[in-house]
């Protein structure tokens, strides 16, 4: 089931970011939920490979990510190695694929869910940031994948763990079928990777709608609707907690980004007459 909250006021952005579990093994405050922020709450969860390949993904996946190895490999020898290497690199250089990537922090999440291109839409649209409870999903794992987390005292896979249980898509594929996911951490390629807090979700083939899977299957998926009027109140505080571009893109880009927010020139609200309030 997946519950809805609107968020429209800084306190509830506040509860939102602050709500944590207390993990007794450890004795520690560790929660193990993942975010996902995106600038429109009208957006549907997917992949980018299905929102490029539509119903033709699993047909032209094989293509996109063998060509895509056969012309990296110069910059990347390791990528032959790993099917699941070769998708993450490539998630992360705008390839299209069935990765879902999610953040462990709410923070940045809700960079994302309030972030535009065109800054005057700022506070033209609903924003949203999704909540999954990793821990939940793992739960409807088949059981050799169960184990292997449990062997690592880990709840989420590295490339090489998943690669000793199911190397090819294929047999990735018939494990999960339309039951289930797998949750992946990406390797520190760059620092984007890092500060970003990224982790990835393997959307099998048998999952074509996402949203519906979580609200079949889950019960502590939560839909947080960040208000239009608040969106900009919620964009400043994340600059002041030096949660933006500068940061979370290093570089000349994220710095260009985030210098021309900060100088934006909002348009005044004007009276009914026309006037400038």
């Amino acid at each position: 089931m997946i519950k809805t909250v609107v968020v429209d006021s800084i306190d509830g952005v506040m509860k939102m970011i602050s709500d944590s579990s207390y993990n007794d093994k450890i004795n520690r405050l560790r929660s193990s939920y993942y975010f996902r922020g995106m600038p429109d709450k009208k957006f549907k969860i997917t992949t980018s490979l299905r929102r490029n390949c539509k119903d033709l993904s699993a047909k032209i996946e094989p293509s996109i990510l063998r060509n895509f190895t056969k012309y990296a490999i110069g910059m990347d020898p390791t990528l032959a190695a790993s099917v699941w290497k070769q998708m993450m690199v490539g998630q992360h250089h705008g390839l299209p694929t069935r990765l879902l990537d999610w953040t462990r922090s709410p923070l940045i999440a809700l960079h994302f869910a309030n972030s535009e291109n065109d800054f005057d839409k700022l506070d033209k649209r609903d924003s949203v940031v999704w909540r999954i409870d990793m821990q939940e999903t793992n739960r409807l794992l088949p059981p050799k994948y169960v184990e292997a987390l449990d062997k690592e005292s880990a709840f989420v896979f590295s490339i090489d763990s998943l690669s000793k249980i199911a190397p090819t898509i294929e047999q990735y594929d018939a494990d999960m079928g339309s039951s289930a996911f797998v949750n992946i951490e990406p390797p520190s390629v760059d620092q984007r990777i890092i500060n970003q807090y990224s982790f990835f979700s393997i959307i099998p083939s048998g999952i074509t709608d996402i949203e519906a899977f979580l609200d079949a299957n889950t019960q502590n998926t939560v839909r947080f609707i960040i208000k239009k009027e608040i969106r900009w109140d919620v964009r400043d505080l994340l600059d002041q907690y030096n949660v933006g571009d500068r940061i979370l893109y290093p570089g000349l880009d994220g710095l260009s980004r985030s210098l021309a927010r900060h100088y934006f020139v909002k348009q005044q609200p004007q009276a009914p007459d026309g006037k400038d309030t």
